[in-house]
């Protein structure tokens, strides 16, 4: 919810609350459309300068398509929801900027500190700003050998209790896809294919497994939305899985052929537990020379300009 909106129960502390920029507070109290966009892709996911350039044009992409930028990051223990440049810059420069899942907001407000938000943080503070759309990378999932280690991200319990709409490229390829879009269903967390029949694979257009839902227009998202707020019910997410054009999808062949070595060597190393996804996405990008990080950012710049179109087409119902 906007700060000091006069809705903050008594019994909450409004220093706590999100702090919204005056673009996006204006844009919410005059009811256009507004995109929530994380920053850990700007602080830890791409390397300096190119990430502040990044992060610039995605601000720009949205505003392209007629919607207003809300990148989401804590700075000295409060909560930003959309930010100035020199906000912006600092999330892209300051090495101290550290990466916050959604447990990690309250010691982060707490104490003072600063990061970057990831998609279980971001999406939190968006819908608790009063924002309905979100556009990141992918997201996370079931990792593989979960039975041996229990690894699952956060983001799909937080999406399991969290009203917004995702648009993303599927879940990262180097996780155990169908236990991700089994854990989902658990969660109720609904999902619906953007043109495409099977669910994206992040890197590549397609995981192989395949969607009940199709939509083939921003018009049809915002009615599935419309339909699942008239239901009611548990206030869970809705996943607009849109695949990474083929032309720009890494080549299948490579990215498998590179996975299944890294995994491999995850074995022989002895690499378990939380250390195999960093190992197996930096393996991506050393052995595919940056065409990992190229398709990464494709998918990117596409969720991102079609969140701006959900958005802007649900403005004007």
């Amino acid at each position: 919810m906007p700060q000091n909106d006069g809705d903050t129960p008594q019994n909450i502390d409004a220093s706590y609350e999100p702090v919204l920029s005056a673009e996006v507070r204006a844009a919410l109290a005059d009811g256009l459309p507004v995109v929530a966009l994380e920053s850990t892709i700007i602080a830890h996911g791409l390397p300096r300068p190119r990430n502040l350039r990044v992060a610039l044009e995605l601000e720009g992409i949205v505003r392209s398509a007629g919607a207003v930028p809300a990148t989401i990051a804590v700075l000295d223990g409060r909560a930003h929801v959309g930010l100035e440049k020199d906000q912006l810059e600092r999330v892209a420069t300051d090495p101290a900027v550290r990466k916050l899942g959604h447990r990690d907001l309250a010691p982060a407000l707490a104490l003072g500190a600063s990061g970057a938000t990831t998609v279980s943080a971001t999406a939190f503070l968006a819908a608790r700003a009063g924002l309905r759309f979100f556009a990141t990378g992918g997201l996370g999932g079931v990792h593989r050998e979960w039975a041996e280690n229990q690894d699952e991200s956060a983001d799909l319990r937080l999406l399991a209790r969290t009203g917004i709409t995702v648009v993303c490229a599927g879940v990262k390829s180097i996780l155990d896809v169908p236990a991700t879009l089994q854990r989902l269903e658990t969660l109720g967390v609904g999902i619906v294919g953007y043109g495409t029949t099977h669910f994206p694979g992040f890197y590549l257009s397609s995981s192989g497994h395949p969607v009940d839902w199709t939509v083939h227009s921003p018009g049809d998202v915002v009615e599935v939305v419309r339909a699942k707020e008239a239901l009611g019910g548990p206030g869970t997410a809705l996943i607009v899985a849109n695949p990474v054009p083929e032309a720009d999808q890494l080549d299948p062949a490579l990215h498998d052929r590179v996975l299944a070595e890294a995994l491999d060597a995850c074995r022989e190393r002895g690499i378990t537990g939380q250390g195999v996804t960093p190992f197996l996405l930096d393996q991506l990008m050393r052995r595919t020379e940056g065409a990992s990080l190229e398709a990464n950012l494709a998918a990117v710049r596409g969720n991102v300009r079609l969140a701006a179109e959900i958005a802007a087409a649900a403005a004007v119902r």
